[in-house]
């Protein structure tokens, strides 16, 4: 199934042009290889987790075969030699991500820095969200901040977790957004000095969030604390 989106609002994830190519090889849910060799990894998104035998398969389904453009605003490969980017098929203003975001079969990542950008992969991803489909037709699809061996579960995965802040606080570099009242046991969110000036810049005081009703996502870390970066979605 592809979901399209306006061509208008597909023009915010544009960026500059990093070439193009023909997929040849699905590496996983969100990397592949052209005819060239390079590997491309899709900025933006997270895969979903499913089972193994699934994984490559939706984005296999957009993708494998055809002919592709390129666009973002570095070409630097990660450490993995793979090179991020926005993914357009040939002739279409419809990127790949927006098409995996709508199909429930993907999540949009905390480092998307482009307002309009992330405004675009939000809504697509809203979209699937409210439709219930893919990774989103199962009700525990967003983790309670009150239920943190949920949440711990999911160590090493990024996860979305929704609930209220209890408290803001900081210690060095690094704020806390705690959920529980006990800091020790409960879920919280660790947030970095750059983040927060990203906020800022966009009109949010961190200390604002405090008694308020958020949703957050990232990666989840450690035995007792579960670290996650506030995204599009934020306050609800």
């Amino acid at each position: 199934m592809t979901t399209a989106i306006a061509p208008a609002d597909a023009a915010g994830c544009a960026f500059e042009p990093q070439g193009e190519g023909r997929v040849v090889e699905i590496l996983d849910a969100r990397s592949f290889r052209l005819a060239d060799g390079r590997e491309v990894r899709l900025a933006g998104i997270e895969p979903v987790v499913t089972e193994k035998a699934n994984r490559t398969s939706a984005l296999s389904g957009i993708v494998a075969g055809r002919d592709v453009t390129l666009r973002g605003e570095d070409d630097t490969p990660d450490r993995y030699g793979r090179q991020p980017a926005f993914v357009f098929l040939a002739s279409s203003e419809t990127s790949v991500q927006g098409q995996l975001l709508a199909q429930g079969e993907a999540l949009v990542s905390g480092t998307v820095t482009n307002k309009d950008c992330a405004s675009i992969l939000t809504a697509a991803e809203a979209e699937a969200r409210q439709a219930k489909r893919g990774t989103w037709a199962d009700p525990a699809a967003i983790k309670n901040a009150e239920s943190s061996g949920d949440i711990l579960a999911g160590v090493g995965r990024f996860t979305v977790v929704e609930g209220k802040v209890l408290s803001v606080r900081q210690a060095g570099a690094t704020t806390y957004l705690n959920f529980g009242r006990n800091w020790t046991r409960g879920f919280a969110v660790a947030i970095s000095r750059r983040v927060i000036a990203a906020f800022e810049a966009g009109g949010t005081a961190i200390k604002s969030l405090e008694n308020r009703r958020i949703r957050v996502r990232g990666f989840v870390e450690g035995a007792w604390r579960a670290a996650n970066r506030i995204v599009a979605g934020g306050a609800d």
